[in-house]
């Protein structure tokens, strides 16, 4: 089977590309995926999030582990990703968040020309359809649906109003002219239509609308093994269907679009990769690259959860499940209410120091009890706020447990490996504690899990026993031109033809926020790339 295009991994990049691509029909793509469809109700169901993302059980979710964390008290941590068409779109809180425009000023700086802020907003606003109507700053007719949430709960407005206390200002819209303040997420969801109040996943969004295109074939339940090479051209690629091998063929090029994760796997699995780390698996290095797998970053998070006594919140006891699938009947009438509900509906970005020039830290409050992504469960009613650090020092690495391309890759983010991050994250947390204790809240304040004296020591030991990552895993094939770089600023792998990277793990730095909103972005802008080189 040949086509003009073969993309590894349905996740929120594989579908951007996929659709836009196939916009073209003279071009043919093929897309893998080794999940569903992902049209199931626990992802189309927002509030059904909680029953996918422990990954007990393994539903649309790899359920990854890390190796023991040494700054974690040699914990090994969790990091849930999406297995289905959308990837982590499909299981993550739908909030939209784009980062600070610094941050992609950033990028430009270390490298990734024409990843600049002004070159990337035309490509966030491309994908964008703001409920609110285009601006400059938004665009309001493309494909990933966003808009306010339809009915938050009043613990979130009292959140915000908690943060006012502390001086910390209301603010309206996170992806607008300032990205400081409190205040409620907006969120990827169908906000008109019959799908209204249903998930807007990657895939909902541009890939489960093109389906039926005759140049767009989608494998689902399908496994990319390797990279097909010539030498040092990509061909195609092996993956292995219904329990078999499969070797497709590119005319053009092979995009590998399987997240932080999965691709420098697959990198490597071929071939490319850091010669020792090969050899110690016995893969034959068909091209040394020593930068794969490396600059691993993600957002080491902090929780702080109380009981709650009043009952407008969200809790696993009988009462609380009734008034869920109450809701649940509700959102399939109206696509409003609790089950429409992203969970973390309200969040902040804020300064630990006020001499820093863009926020260092985020906030997500969330209407219910969190402890160990949900892994550990309680009954009461309750409600959490994390805190995390938005551009981490430490730096992590993702290598291979064997050549067996079924094994999960090995994952050592290495959190806290910088003390500079620890010393952010206490401040984080402090300031964190004095919003959750301002009078706003106190009528849903009660009990506190895990509570802590007042010294550093108390804290830090807190964070080292119950901190772990919220999900935002980038950077170990960055683009640049330093000999570390995996992928040049078109998100071609530098040294093989043919073959380009597609997804968070080109960011050569994680940005300050959720990272789906610039994933999208970064596969919005490689569509074109990829199309104009196909012109060429």
């Amino acid at each position: 089977m040949t086509y003009d295009y073969i993309i590894a991994g349905g996740g929120s990049a594989g579908c951007v590309l996929a659709s836009r691509l196939t916009e073209d029909p003279s071009v043919s793509v093929c897309l893998i995926e080794a999940g569903g469809p992902g049209k199931s109700l626990l992802i189309r169901a927002p509030a059904l999030v909680a029953t996918m993302v422990s990954g007990r059980p393994r539903l649309h979710n790899w359920a990854l582990h890390t190796v023991p964390q040494p700054g974690l008290n040699g914990r090994r941590g969790f990091q849930p990703r999406g297995r289905a068409l959308g990837g982590s779109s499909a299981i993550n809180a739908m909030l939209y968040v784009r980062g600070h425009p610094g941050d992609y000023d950033e990028w430009a700086a270390l490298g990734a020309e024409g990843w600049d802020w002004r070159s990337v907003l035309p490509w966030f606003l491309r994908a964008e359809g703001n409920a609110r109507g285009p601006s400059a700053l938004h665009g309001a007719n493309g494909p990933l649906q966003v808009g306010d949430q339809s009915q938050p709960l009043p613990i979130s407005r009292a959140f915000v109003e908690a943060a006012s206390h502390c001086q910390i200002a209301a603010n309206p819209d996170f992806n607008g002219p300032d990205q400081e303040g409190a205040g409620l997420y907006q969120v990827t969801q169908f906000h008109h239509g019959p799908k209204r109040g249903e998930r807007c996943s990657a895939a909902a969004a541009y890939l489960h609308p093109a389906m039926a295109r005759p140049n767009l074939t989608v494998m689902t339940a399908t496994r990319a093994e390797r990279i097909l090479l010539d030498g040092h051209r990509a061909t195609g690629l092996l993956v292995r269907r219904q329990g078999r091998q499969i070797a497709l063929q590119a005319r053009r090029e092979v995009i590998v679009s399987l997240g932080s994760f999965g691709s420098p796997q697959l990198l490597m699995l071929s071939g490319i990769g850091p010669e020792d780390e090969l050899r110690q698996h016995r893969i034959p290095v068909i091209h040394a690259l020593p930068g794969v797998g490396q600059n691993l970053q993600d957002h080491l998070d902090h929780v702080i959860s109380y009981t709650s006594p009043r009952r407008d919140v969200v809790g696993l006891n009988p009462a609380g499940l009734l008034r869920l699938m109450k809701a649940g009947l509700a959102w399939r009438k109206t696509g409003t209410g609790l089950f429409a509900s992203p969970m973390a509906e309200g969040g902040a970005f804020l300064r630990s120091d006020p001499g820093l020039s863009r926020p260092d830290l985020q906030l997500h409050f969330v209407v219910g009890i969190v402890d160990q992504h949900l892994r550990r469960l309680h009954l009461a009613d309750g409600f959490s706020c994390h805190v995390c650090v938005l551009r981490p020092e430490s730096r992590g690495t993702v290598g291979l447990a064997d050549p067996n391309p079924r094994s999960a890759p090995r994952i050592d983010p290495n959190f806290l490996s910088d003390p500079r991050d620890l010393q952010t994250l206490v401040a984080g947390a402090r300031i964190m504690d004095t919003i959750l204790a301002a009078a706003p809240l106190a009528p849903w304040r009660g009990r506190r899990f895990y509570p802590v004296d007042g010294s550093d020591a108390a804290l830090i030991a807190d964070i080292r026993a119950r901190a772990d990552t919220i999900y935002h895993p980038v950077g170990t094939c960055r683009m640049g031109h330093d000999p570390l770089a995996v992928t040049d600023p078109d998100l071609r792998v530098r040294g093989i033809a043919g073959l380009r990277v597609v997804d968070a793990s080109v960011m050569p730095r994680l940005v300050g926020g959720n990272t789906n909103a610039p994933t999208i972005m970064i596969a919005e802008r490689a569509a074109d790339l990829i199309a104009a080189a196909g012109r060429a």
